[in-house]
């Protein structure tokens, strides 16, 4: 907006979401951006078949809107890949440009985790995926990993990797952290973001069990947000009594830079596969933005740029060990520590910077409209 550019953002609210409506179509606006909010809500809570059906439908929705408003661009989010339709509506139809973005990879994260199994529907979608890549005139992924992953298949793209910006607005100007009695004199370790099956939450717990069979109670896991298996594993903890595991719920996006500011590290963990490995978390990068590092399992690019940047640890996939004896050295090493922080601050104002980053996009799109 501030560059002089019409933007309308066609979007569905979401639990972790600002966005409400009540209506089955609202129009909001948002620091001058024209938001159309189709009545399609989505949850990692809902069964498999309702979230597809959900995304049929918000994709249908898009359609139209391709199809009707007065536009020079389409940009596509995905996943989920369904929104990839609009686009390629209106770059056969319309003669408009399109420029698919890719958050998250699928159908291959599907096909991995065993949520698409049977041939036909592999057969299906990554036949669409292929029609998405090969209609857009600009592929846009979120990181390296990514990009290789789609260009080993298509190699002739235009693709451009623009990952997760570092939210220093929100989590670098300093808060204080009105601690809860549990938390008093701990060191926390804390865990922020969805609670679903890819995000491996029961491995922070068998830390937590680690820690605790050891007699140390000095360090506390903290894990924030909401997710399908967040009530499982809530049980899992008050069975086993373990006293240095709290749950926080989700809590409102303002409210998380005290939390990660007080953090020693915040964890990040996923299922050990190679979509996962690719992925770009958000969480992470609002980590370094508070000058938090990382303590994280993945063993692509990110695990590549911490052991560069020297801005976190990294440990392998599934080490129990590895990761209690990272976290026992940060806690009693706070040099080494304020030593990793320091540089953690400084990716998030380098490699992570929002208007940095914004620019390269918006350059990308306007090099499209000549």
């Amino acid at each position: 907006m501030a560059a002089g550019h019409a933007v309308t953002v066609i979007t569905a609210p979401y639990e972790k979401s600002d966005i409400r409506t009540e209506k089955l179509l609202e129009n909001q606006e948002i620091d001058g951006i024209s938001l159309k909010i189709v009545k399609a809500a989505d949850s990692n809570r809902l069964p498999v078949a309702v979230r597809a059906w959900r995304a049929i439908l918000f994709s249908c929705s898009c359609l139209y809107f391709a199809s009707v408003l007065s536009y020079d661009i389409i940009l596509c989010s995905s996943g989920p890949i369904t929104v990839g339709l609009p686009g390629i509506w209106a770059r056969l139809f319309r003669r408009k440009k399109f420029v698919f973005e890719v958050r998250d990879l699928w159908p291959a994260g599907g096909i991995e985790m065993g949520k698409i199994t049977r041939p036909w529907q592999k057969k299906l979608a990554l036949m669409f995926e292929g029609i998405c890549y090969r209609q857009a005139q600009l592929v846009v992924t979120a990181s390296p990993d990514q990009e290789k992953h789609i260009l080993e298949r298509y190699p002739n793209l235009r693709t451009l990797v623009i990952p997760n910006a570092s939210d220093t607005d929100l989590f670098g100007p300093r808060t204080r952290l009105d601690r809860p009695e549990w938390a008093m004199g701990k060191h926390l370790f804390t865990h922020i973001g969805s609670m679903g099956f890819i995000h491996n939450v029961g491995f922070w717990i068998e830390v937590a069990t680690e820690l605790q069979a050891r007699g140390d109670d000095s360090i506390c896991v903290v894990l924030i947000g909401e997710g399908v298996e967040r009530l499982h594993w809530e049980n899992v903890v008050r069975q086993n009594n373990l006293r240095n595991v709290h749950f926080l719920g989700l809590l409102p996006k303002h409210m998380l830079p005290p939390w990660v500011q007080a953090s020693v590290a915040t964890l990040f963990s996923t299922l050990n596969n190679p979509v996962q490995n690719s992925s770009s978390p958000n969480k992470v990068f609002d980590s370094f933005a508070a000058g938090t590092p990382v303590i994280q399992t993945t063993t692509g690019w990110m695990a590549n740029l911490i052991n560069r940047e020297k801005c976190g640890i990294n440990v392998a996939p599934g080490d129990v060990g590895a990761a209690v004896a990272a976290m026992e050295f940060l806690a009693r090493h706070p040099d080494e520590r304020q030593n990793l922080a320091h540089e953690a601050s400084r990716v998030a104002a380098t490699l992570f910077d929002r208007s940095t980053l914004a620019h390269q996009y918006l350059e990308a799109l306007k090099s499209l409209h000549v």
